[in-house]
């Protein structure tokens, strides 16, 4: 078994996505508790109700995703648990949508993961 630089580039890519999600996350956690009301600001008295829960439905799912994100990368550096690994680009591919032209970040990780599936135990 040949160890080559793919699972360590996929497992970068997917903790670089990961970590933007991550981040994308934090803003919408912010943006929820300013527009439900619980801090005051002003000039935000006119947001509609259903704001809120719009916001938790988006940040919910790239919680999760950034998540997977990150745990994969974590097992693609190690290159142990080729599945999760994999599961954890394929997840990368939707964390990275914040990032502008993130996309690709997520598409060349579930690639590079795929590619190297011997290299992993």
């Amino acid at each position: 078994m040949e160890k080559t630089w793919k699972p360590t580039t996929a497992g970068i890519l997917n903790i670089i996505s990961g970590a933007v999600g991550s981040i994308a996350v934090f803003g919408l956690i912010i943006a929820i508790i300013v527009t439900s009301g619980v801090a005051y600001i002003p000039g935000t008295e006119d947001v509609p109700m259903f704001v809120p829960s719009l916001l938790t439905g988006i940040a919910v799912p790239l919680a999760v995703f950034s998540i997977l994100s990150l745990v994969g990368g974590i097992y693609a550096v190690q290159r142990k648990l080729w599945g999760l690994a994999l599961a954890g680009s394929i997840a990368a591919i939707f964390a990275s949508i914040p990032l502008l032209g993130g996309l690709p970040v997520g598409i060349t990780a579930t690639i590079l993961t795929a590619l190297s599936r011997n290299e992993f135990e």
